[in-house]
C-alpha cells in the first residue's frame, strides 16, 4: 500500500557536512557553531539576540523567569496549543489563566484577553472566574504576562495584546515555535512582544533535531538567559561557580551546526512548505465536507508549520482519521486542547464545556501529512484517499443510525 510520512525533515549534504565539520574538531558543546546559529537567527527575524537553548520548551521556560513569574503569579494564555506553552508556567509554580480562541484562526482571542485582565485587575469574584476551578479558592498572586502561540505558524492578533500588556506593565511572551518566518502586520513573529522563543523539532521549518531559540532585544534579559541556560554561571564566574540556580539547557555544537546550515536555505525551505500547502488548498477547494485554514488579513506572511483541516458534520474527525489510517495516510488531531488534558483535569478541575470554541476546534481539526519534501504526486493521493474516508466515514455513520 502506497503511503506518505506525517513529516520528514528537508535535509541536504549541506547539513551532514556541518555536521562532520564539528566532528572534526574536539568543540562539541559551548563552542562557535551555537554563537553563530544565535546570529544568524535572531538577524533572519530582526532581533537583537538569540540565546540558543536545547528545546522551544527549555526557552519558554527560561523565558518565564525573565518575565519574573514566581509562584501564584498568572499568565494569561491560550488553551488550544501544543501544551509546553502552559507547562512552562506551572515549572515556575505560576497559574495558567486560559482565555478562549479566534474561531477563524485558532488564536487566542484579544477581547477574551481584555476581559479577563481587566477582572483579574478588579479582583473579587469577577476576578476568580478567571482561575481555574479548582483554585477559585485558593490564594493567587500578581499577573505578570500575556503568553500568545502563533498557532500552525499563523501569528496571533498581536497589536490588540501588546496594547493592553502595555497598559498593565504586563511581559509579552511569543510562543513562536511554530511561526519562524511568518509575518504580522509585516513584522516578523518574534518581535511582535518582549521576548519571543522559536523551535526546531524535526517537523519544524528548520530543525536541529531538538532545540530552540530565545530572541528578544532586551540585553539585561540576555546576560541573564545565558546564564540559566548554563547552570547559573555568569561569564565572570571562575570555572563551576555558580551565581544562581541555573539548568542544564544548552544547545550542542552538533545541533547547532545542522541549525546554521538549514538557516542558509531558509528562504529555500519556507517557498517549500508554502509550494505544498498552496497543492494541498487548490486539491480541496471543492471538498465540502472540508475546511481548508483561514489566513487573517493582518497574516502578512504565512509560515506553514503544519496543514490543518477541520472536518464539517456530519462527518466525524475521529472516523475520518481512521479510515485515512485504514488506507495507510497518517493524520493527527491538531491540537487536543490542553485544559482537557488528564494531568489539567486533575490537577485544576477543568471540564468540557469550559472553553466552547477550543473543544469544537479540538474536536474537529485534523492534521494532513505535510512537510517540505512531500511531492505533489503524494498531495494528490492524500487528497484523493481524504475525500474516500469522508464518504465511506458518513456512510457508517448513515448505517449506525438506522440500526
Amino acid at each position: 500500500m502506497d503511503t506518505v510520512p506525517m513529516s520528514s525533515p528537508d535535509l541536504t549534504d549541506a547539513e551532514r557536512d556541518a555536521i562532520l565539520n564539528v566532528l572534526h574538531t574536539p568543540v562539541l558543546s559551548i563552542g562557535p557553531y551555537v554563537q553563530q546559529f544565535e546570529q544568524r537567527l535572531a538577524a533572519f527575524v530582526g532581533a537583537r539576540y538569540g540565546i540558543a537553548v536545547n528545546s522551544g520548551t527549555s526557552g519558554l521556560h527560561l523565558s518565564i523567569i525573565a518575565a519574573g513569574v514566581t509562584e501564584y503569579d498568572l499568565v494569561v494564555t491560550t488553551p488550544f496549543s501544543f501544551i509546553a506553552s502552559a507547562n512552562c508556567i506551572l515549572y515556575e509554580r505560576g497559574i495558567p489563566i486560559f482565555v478562549d480562541v479566534d474561531p477563524l484562526t485558532g488564536n487566542i482571542d484579544p477581547e477574551q484577553v481584555r476581559a479577563a485582565i481587566g477582572d483579574l485587575a478588579r479582583g473579587g469574584m469577577t476576578a476568580r472566574r478567571w482561575l481555574p476551578p479548582a483554585l477559585r479558592n485558593s490564594r493567587y498572586g500578581r499577573l505578570k504576562a500575556i503568553l500568545p502561540v502563533h498557532a500552525f505558524g499563523q501569528p496571533a492578533d498581536m497589536a490588540p495584546i501588546v496594547a493592553i500588556a502595555r497598559q498593565r506593565n504586563l511581559v509579552v511572551i511569543e510562543d513562536a515555535c511554530e511561526a519562524l518566518g511568518s509575518e504580522y502586520r509585516n513584522r516578523p513573529a518574534g518581535t511582535l512582544g518582549d521576548i519571543a522563543v522559536f523551535a526546531f523539532y524535526p517537523n519544524k521549518q528548520i530543525t536541529t533535531g531538538e532545540g530552540g531559540m530565545i530572541v528578544t532585544n532586551n540585553e539585561v534579559w540576555t546576560a541573564l538567559l545565558r546564564s540559566l541556560r548554563n547552570q547559573g554561571r555568569d561569564v565572570f564566574d571562575a570555572w563551576l561557580n555558580h551565581t544562581r540556580l541555573g539548568f542544564n539547557y544548552r544547545l550542542d555544537e552538533l545541533s547547532a551546526a545542522l541549525g546554521c546550515a538549514q538557516m542558509q536555505r531558509i528562504h529555500e525551505l519556507l517557498a517549500k512548505r508554502a509550494q505544498v500547502a498552496a497543492w494541498y488548498n487548490e486539491r480541496l477547494a471543492d471538498v465540502e465536507l472540508i475546511e481548508r485554514p483561514i489566513i487573517s488579513a493582518t497574516t502578512a506572511r504565512m509560515s506553514w508549520f503544519v496543514y490543518v483541516v477541520r472536518i464539517k458534520p456530519p462527518a466525524n474527525r475521529d472516523a475520518v482519521m481512521r479510515q485515512l489510517a485504514a488506507t495507510g495516510i497518517p493524520s493527527r488531531p491538531y491540537f487536543t486542547p490542553i485544559h482537557l488534558q488528564p494531568f489539567y483535569r486533575k490537577r485544576f478541575g477543568f471540564r468540557r464545556g469550559d472553553f466552547p470554541v477550543t473543544e469544537r476546534l479540538g474536536d474537529t481539526s485534523l492534521a494532513l501529512p505535510f512537510s517540505g519534501v512531500v511531492t505533489e504526486a503524494q498531495v494528490d493521493m492524500v487528497c484523493e484517499r481524504l475525500r474516500q474516508s469522508l464518504e465511506c466515514a458518513i456512510t457508517r455513520e448513515e448505517m449506525a443510525d438506522t440500526l
